[in-house]
């Protein structure tokens, strides 16, 4: 018998705990800047979608930080007997966008636990979900899968995807250490191989640091703001299928599937040409 085989998750579904937190307008006009963009949400205005993590990190304790910079396991998240852990894709539905200035409460239940064996080794998916809401009521829902693995070298990169067409919108990004360190440091998340070039090379076997997934998901995001500046976010699912790292181009893409752009393919590649993330969004148009 494994540890995992002898890993009994049944006590973790099922279990919540809340977050209350004011949206101040310094963490927004932050990461704007970080992005150079000059539209920062001020007092009042709806924050993008995505941008939330900037105000959802909590304070973890020394002393239950893990060797990886996330917190311990055992706290929230199942103690998975599997060393590596990140955030492996997600969805979100969006009824309302919170404000700049308001009060925003998030209430997070571990949904699911999941082993899977296959080529990759033994995984195991842990969903949770997030419900946020305001004084008025509900705002939106996200959930995260998230994946712990075994230390396995890296997979053989896939071939480059196929587009289905001309892109109708795409950005080219290269994301440096600094734009990683200070995302890192207003989502509050401490994983080291986003910074910790030494970690991420030594022990995780990355070959540099490793862009973050919800970064990169709502570059796509801010893609879609852009190129259709009146439509709201319905949906967003994404996937992330390879890793990204810092100081390399990458280029994120928008395909429409309908006539009227309200399905919309999003897509990250990395300098090769080779599929990093893949999502959908679903909009409304005004």
């Amino acid at each position: 018998m494994t540890d995992l085989d002898a890993f009994d998750p049944g006590p973790w579904l099922g279990r919540s705990r809340s977050l209350e937190v004011r949206l101040d307008p310094f963490p927004a006009a932050a990461f704007a800047a970080a992005l150079d963009r000059e539209d920062a949400p001020g007092e009042g205005d709806p924050l993008p979608p995505f941008w939330h993590h900037l105000y959802t990190g909590e304070p973890v304790r020394a002393a239950d930080t893990g060797a990886d910079g996330h917190p311990r396991l055992g706290l929230f998240l199942p103690p998975v007997p599997l060393p590596r852990r990140m955030w492996a894709g997600g969805r979100l539905a969006v009824r309302r966008l919170p404000r700049i200035g308001q009060v925003l409460r998030r209430v997070s239940t571990i949904r699911a636990v999941t082993p899977k064996r296959g080529r990759s080794g033994t995984l195991v998916f842990v969903l949770v979900e997030h419900r946020f809401t305001d004084e008025e009521g509900a705002l939106f829902t996200e959930e995260q899968d998230i994946v712990y693995r075994e230390p396995r070298p890296l997979a053989a990169a896939a071939e480059p995807w196929p587009l289905p067409g001309p892109p109708a919108a795409e950005r080219r990004w290269t994301p440096d250490e600094v734009l990683l360190f200070r995302y890192s440091a207003l989502t509050y998340n401490g994983h080291r191989i986003h910074y910790d070039l030494a970690y991420a090379r030594e022990v995780e076997g990355y070959p540099g640091l490793v862009v973050h997934g919800p970064l990169i998901a709502t570059l796509m995001l801010d893609l879609l703001r852009d190129r259709w500046p009146g439509a709201r976010l319905v949906r967003f699912a994404f996937r992330a299928v390879a890793p990204l790292f810092a100081g390399r181009p990458l280029r994120v893409a928008a395909f429409v599937g309908d006539a009227a752009e309200e399905r919309v393919t999003l897509v990250a590649f990395g300098d090769t040409g080779r599929l990093a993330m893949r999502g959908e969004a679903v909009l409304a148009r005004p």
